[in-house]
């Protein structure tokens, strides 16, 4: 029980940290998309759709993070098959919610730092409660 809690911390970091390189990785993607040409109106709206997607997947500073992010999500699942989900869920959200906090913040974004701190010490409570 105690390797799957590491096993969970871990999930949630690599997803919280994920989660704020594919925001930045949006924001480039965005910017690429402005810069383009603008195509005709006329243009079928779920080719359009299409052409964005593929945009964005072939945007590595989105796409690498997504990877990694798809990879943190079958280790959970891997997780849940041992360990029951009243504990992995609370466990590997918060620590989600947390490191997106601090990746973001160390990426730039603007975040109210004493309220991301105030929150985080209550996760970091309440994930100690649950293991307990």
């Amino acid at each position: 029980m105690v390797g799957d809690i590491e096993k969970m911390i871990t999930v949630g970091l690599v997803w919280g940290a994920t989660n704020a390189f594919m925001k930045k990785g949006t924001l480039i993607w965005d910017q690429k998309l402005k810069s383009l040409p603008q195509p005709n109106t006329t243009q079928n709206p779920i080719l359009k759709t299409l052409k964005n997607w593929l945009n964005l997947l072939l945007t590595w500073q989105y796409s690498v993070p997504f990877i990694l992010n798809l990879s943190a999500s079958a280790t959970f699942f891997a997780i849940l098959s041992d360990s029951p989900i009243s504990l992995a869920v609370p466990v590997t959200n918060a620590t989600t919610f947390a490191a997106t906090a601090l990746f973001g913040l160390l990426l730039g974004e603007e975040i109210r730092v004493f309220l991301a701190l105030f929150g985080t010490f209550f996760i970091l409570v309440g994930v100690y409660i649950c293991v307990l």
